[in-house]
């Protein structure tokens, strides 16, 4: 008998406003989540952690469960 492995939940992010001209701090978020272009979107695992750098750039992000 094959048990299926329950999937992750991840979160799809989408940068949805430039970092120019945004404090240092929300730019290293971004970079530091995957994000370089504007519209590009990145999977990430729903945690804690994630949910947090979210909250910091809510502003700048859509975010999708996936």
């Amino acid at each position: 008998m094959a048990a299926k492995k329950e999937a992750a939940k991840t979160l799809k992010i989408t940068l949805i406003k430039s970092t120019i001209g945004q404090v240092p701090k929300n730019r290293a978020t971004v970079e530091a989540m995957g994000l370089r272009k504007l519209h590009q979107t990145v999977e990430l695992p729903d945690n804690a952690s994630t949910r947090g750098q979210i909250q910091k750039v809510r502003h700048m992000v859509k975010v999708e469960e996936a």
